[in-house]
């Protein structure tokens, strides 16, 4: 298994929703990557703090800033092409 094809199965790796035989491949490369360790290492304790995270509402004016900011982003990379 390379990189590229470890990042493409990650989210169903992370969710426990991967296929035992690409399971072991995933695993197998994960021993001698450390790039690909460090990321899924960031990616559980990501999870790990966002459940343990209690919700916090914005303030009006920081989600309407944060939406239209999303929005403009959005525009710029998907309307060019």
């Amino acid at each position: 298994m390379k990189c590229e094809e470890l990042l493409a199965a990650l989210n169903d790796y992370v969710d426990g929703d991967i296929d035992p035989a690409i399971c072991e491949a995933f695993e197998s490369h994960l021993a001698d990557c450390n790039p690909c360790q460090i990321v899924v290492d960031n990616i559980r304790k990501t999870i790990t703090l966002y459940k343990a995270g209690v919700p916090v509402e914005l303030p009006p004016h920081l989600h309407q800033k944060l939406c239209e900011t999303l929005r403009s982003f959005w525009e710029r990379k998907f309307s060019a092409k």
